[in-house]
């Protein structure tokens, strides 16, 4: 055991950002100066400084107070002095446990200079009400801070202060951010490969075979940031976590995020996910690395996506077939000593015997020749005949879709001018009632009746302004499909971004003789503008 000469005198100091603005008396070399002072003055031995540089006191993640605690608990110090007790600390019940229970437990002694507290001379009865009062101070500075952040975010400015990779401060104007040249090119690297239908295991094992540093790596070869502890021993190592998390980042089609996390306390510092009403987004407000489309398609993948297989790729069709009787998905068979030609897909719902229904068996290579072929015919005739595929797909989908236009807009007329002829009519009724015209029970009973008329007209413009609304959502539905028609005229093979730009489901129905090997299975293809009801109501319930 060490003797008390032998250890540790610990001069503790603190600043934080919120400190700075008291001038130079709360300064690091202030406090320095005051606790060596004391020191060589009161006859301390084997001073050490334990310096937090621009850390908060309501946080105990301190890495000088973290150092000197592990001194501490290993019985390597003898005294902690501070210069007062708010730099050991501002939440009143941590530094409270310290000085009350922690430092007596290791036979610590304590001093805060400026406070008159010397633990040798026994608890400090004020010393607990000071301690409050500094935890109701960085209260206050936190409120104040959220303040200013929610006001910022409000006006869409970035409130996060670590940039994402991919981007760099803009030299021309800090609070902007711009694509960084080194870092950019990855990122677009990242999202094409997905879209593509590469799984993120893939996806990471090829940028550590190509010695890609990782963003925790590069953001601390860069300025030295060292948040999300990079592992500097294996700079080339991506994590799933980290690009799965780069994939769904708005930001990196050109929008800014605003209280994607809150945290509940300013005690608290874990970060919690915000409610999608309560999150801020503000389109366009710098230069994207990702275009819409490219962006779209790979939400459109996450939506349907599951697990990787065993050899990291994930199953194209995957949120697109289903089977054609229950309805289940259906789900690829894909094995190491399987030959790929041998791909097959079967029913869930007969694989787990949740259902009555058969195994639906179809192979990959079957299935993604028919859906191809298919695929070319379509987008080939959209494309050279665009006029008479829109006519088609009007026909076929919204066919009462003109019918429609042409009395819809004369019915609303007509229901809008009696609600308003039912409103002056209850209005007079109302007045002959008053003047005594009519009994009371008469004006009840007449009101009731063209109250329900009323309402049952507004329910009927409801319905109106609805269908107008699926009508014209399937009419940008045909058009959207038209011009990616045109875009997409390379087909060579199926690729999980064909299918997700231009079909919706795909239905596998069981062959009419089950084990024939020439009887094929029936599939019932639905295209981007085909647009069911439950769909569009799906969709319009987005929108709104």
């Amino acid at each position: 055991m060490s003797t008390t000469n032998q250890k540790i005198s610990a001069l503790y100091c603190r600043l934080s950002q919120e400190d700075m603005r008291e001038g130079e008396s709360l300064s690091i070399e202030n406090q320095k100066l005051i606790l060596r002072k004391y020191a060589d003055e009161h006859g301390f031995f084997n001073c050490k400084f334990y310096v937090d540089d621009g850390y908060s006191g309501a946080s105990t993640e301190r890495p000088a107070y973290k150092e000197m605690m592990n001194d501490v608990e290993n019985e390597r110090v003898s005294t902690v002095i501070v210069k007062d007790q708010s730099r050991l600390g501002r939440d009143y019940l941590q530094t409270g446990l310290l000085m009350e229970i922690t430092f007596p437990q290791y036979d610590v002694r304590f001093i805060a200079v400026n406070d008159g507290v010397d633990s040798i001379n026994g608890v400090n009865d004020f010393a607990g009400i000071k301690n409050y009062f500094n935890d109701l101070y960085a209260r206050d500075t936190s409120k104040k801070i959220r303040a200013v952040q929610r006001a910022k975010g409000e006006r869409g400015e970035r409130v996060g202060t670590a940039i994402p990779y991919g981007y760099m401060k803009d030299p021309a104007n800090p609070k902007q951010i711009v694509p960084d040249p080194e870092t950019a090119p990855i990122v677009r690297r990242i999202f094409e490969s997905y879209a593509s239908g590469i799984g993120i295991v893939k996806i990471c094992d090829g940028l550590t075979a190509d010695k890609i540093v990782s963003p925790g790596v590069y953001a601390f070869q860069r300025d030295g940031n060292r948040s999300g502890n990079p592992d500097m021993n294996r700079p080339y190592y991506w994590a799933q976590t980290t690009v799965r998390k780069m994939l769904s980042n708005q930001v990196y089609c050109g929008d800014t995020v605003n209280f994607k996390m809150f945290s509940k306390s300013n005690k608290l510092k874990k970060r919690i996910k915000n409610s999608p009403e309560n999150i801020l987004i503000f389109p366009d407000t710098h230069e994207a690395i990702i275009d819409r489309k490219t962006f779209d398609l790979v939400q459109k993948h996450f939506e349907g996506r599951k697990r990787p297989d065993k050899q990291g790729e994930i199953d194209k069709y995957a949120g697109i077939l289903c089977c054609g009787e229950c309805g289940s998905r259906l789900y690829l068979h894909r094995a190491k000593t399987m030959k790929p030609e041998l791909n097959n897909f079967m029913c869930g719902g007969y694989q787990s015997r949740k259902t009555d229904c058969t195994s639906h068996y179809i192979r990959e290579s079957v299935l993604d020749r028919i859906v191809l072929e298919n695929l070319k015919e379509m987008t080939a005739y959209a494309r050279e005949n665009a006029d008479e595929f829109y006519e088609m797909a009007v026909q076929n989908g919204i066919s009462e879709a003109r019918k429609f236009s042409k009395s819809a807009e004369q019915e609303r007329k007509q229901i809008e001018s009696r609600i308003a002829q039912i409103d002056n009519t209850i209005r007079c009724l109302y007045e002959d009632r008053v003047v005594g015209r009519i009994t009371p029970e008469r004006y009840d009973l007449l009101a009731a009746g063209y109250e329900t008329e009323q309402t049952e007209l507004c329910e009927k413009l409801t319905r109106l302004d609805k269908r107008a609304a699926e009508l014209d959502l399937q009419e940008q539905y045909i058009r959207k499909f038209i011009e990616q028609a045109k875009t997409y005229i390379e087909m060579p093979k199926l690729t999980a971004e064909l299918l997700r730009v231009f079909i919706r489901r795909i239905e596998v129905f069981e062959k009419p003789e089950k084990y024939s090997r020439t009887c094929g299975n029936t599939i019932i293809i639905r295209y981007t503008f085909e647009c069911d009801e439950a769909f569009l109501a799906d969709e319009l319930g987005k929108s709104a």
